[in-house]
Formats: structure tokens, sequence, C-alpha cells
């Protein structure tokens, strides 16, 4: 895609998953990448030799750079280290990619205050100040830079037994837009996709059960669930200069989940 040759990119949460499918495209199309990883770095370390392999052939001869930066993105500490660390080894940043997050199923009448707070800090407030560590950077240099959030179908579709991951992903919708809002005018582009049922580590639950997994597509209008790589495309996209004019958006990658599916047959008048 246009435009993403020798940018500079950080994706959180990139050692697996439709983090990881994002670092390898943005390596296919030129971008150098920052993997971030939270605790043990063979994933990332996986999705580098991928990225590499797929963007160069050659990993000798690559003209790609990579680095895998740790960093949790609960720890405010963490992601200003983890910014400054990208920024000194490929001299600037140009896109963030706010791919980390975390759910916790439980009741909502039995959640646990530690285990809410746990999904805000890692989905909405990590969000956030890894955007706002982001934004002081291209303000300081004076440039143009990108944020694309990873949010959800469930920032708009309440989902019983999630509800801080459901509110996290509410306000990732909100983020998206006021950033983009309040930047504009410096050249700042904020948008967000929102994928549906995707086949990741983190929905093993039912991607690896052949009855659950049929289930689930059974509410999907195109009959099946998304991969990480078709969420990758998207984010490619916008991340490109393809997509200069597109800013405060959420593209919903969901195969018509969002259409109300259970209208597909007329029921009501």
């Amino acid at each position: 895609m246009k435009g993403l040759q020798q940018k500079n990119a950080l994706i959180t949460g990139a050692s697996s998953g439709i983090g990881q499918a994002i670092a390898i495209r943005l390596a296919q199309e030129g971008a150098n990448i920052a993997i971030n990883y939270r605790s043990s770095p063979e994933g990332a370390e996986e999705t580098e030799e991928i990225a590499l392999q797929k963007a160069c052939g050659d990993i000798e001869n690559c003209g790609v750079k990579s680095l895998l930066v740790r960093g949790d993105v609960s720890q405010e500490a963490d992601i200003i280290k983890m910014i400054d660390t990208t920024v000194d080894r490929f001299g600037s940043l140009d896109i963030l990619i706010n791919n980390a997050g975390i759910q916790t199923e439980s009741p909502s009448h039995e959640l646990k205050t530690d285990d809410f707070d746990r999904v805000i800090n890692v989905n909405l407030r990590g969000a956030f100040l890894c955007a706002r560590e982001t934004i002081k950077h291209f303000l300081s240099r004076n440039s143009a830079g990108v944020i694309i959030n990873i949010s959800s179908v469930h920032e708009i579709i309440p989902r019983p037994m999630y509800v801080s991951y459901s509110i996290s992903k509410g306000g990732m919708e909100n983020l998206t837009k006021t950033l983009a809002l309040e930047y504009a005018d410096r050249g700042i582009r904020v948008n967000a996709i929102a994928p549906g049922a995707t086949i990741t580590p983190i929905n093993e639950a039912w991607t690896d059960d052949p009855e659950q997994k049929a289930i689930v597509e059974s509410h999907i209008p195109m009959r099946r669930a998304g991969t990480a790589e078709e969420m990758a495309a998207a984010v490619a996209f916008l991340a490109s200069d393809e997509a200069t004019y597109i800013t405060g958006q959420t593209l919903f990658i969901d195969g018509g989940l969002t259409l109300h599916a259970d209208f597909r047959e007329a029921w009501s008048a």
C-alpha cells in the first residue's frame, strides 16, 4: 500500500493473533516494526521471524528493521520506556497500533473489582496512555502520524458475562473519535477497526471445537469467522497513504455480524 515503505510502526500485543498478523502485514508493506510483548518473548520472536521472512525472504539482507520491545501496557512507566526505545532504535515513530487486550468472563454481579480494573487498565487506559505518549512524539517533531485502535464489535453490541470488556471497547470508540477530532488539524489521524468473531488464540475455546464453532458461525451472515490476516489488511489500509482523508472512524470487519442477523427473516412488522 502507498506510503508504508520505511514507516516506523509500534504494535502492542503483537506476539500472537491479530497483533501478530498486523506486524507481519506491515513488514510486508515495507514498514519497520516494533513488536511489543508483555511476558514471554517466544511469541514475539516468532512474529519477528515470520514477518522478516515474508517481507524479505533473505533475512540477512532484509531492508525492513524489527525490534522486540517488552512492556505491560497497564503500566505507565513501561509504555513510556517502550515508546522511547522504539524512537531510539528507529529514529522516529509514525504509526501506533493499539492492539493489546484481555478479557475476563464473569456474571456482572460477581465480577471482582480487581478483575474489572485489570481489563480496563489494559484495554482502555493502556490504549490512551500509548496514544498520549505517541501524540507527544508526533507533536514534538511537528509531523503527521497515525494511530489505529483495535476495538471490537462489542463496542456497540452488549456482551453479557464480559461487562468490563464491553465497557473498554465502548470507551475505545469515543477515545478514537475524541483524539481524531482534537488532533485532525495537526495531521494526526486516529481510526479503529472492530473485528467480529475471529480465529485467534484468544478464541480457541470455540475455534478448536467444531460444534461451538458452528454455533458461533450460525450467527454471522457470511457464515464464517474472520481471520487475523483479514483484520491486518484493513489496518494496513488505514495506516497507509491510501486513507489520508479518513479519521475518527471505526471500520467493522465482522462478516455482517452487526447487521442484526436475527432479522434475516421477517418476524416483526
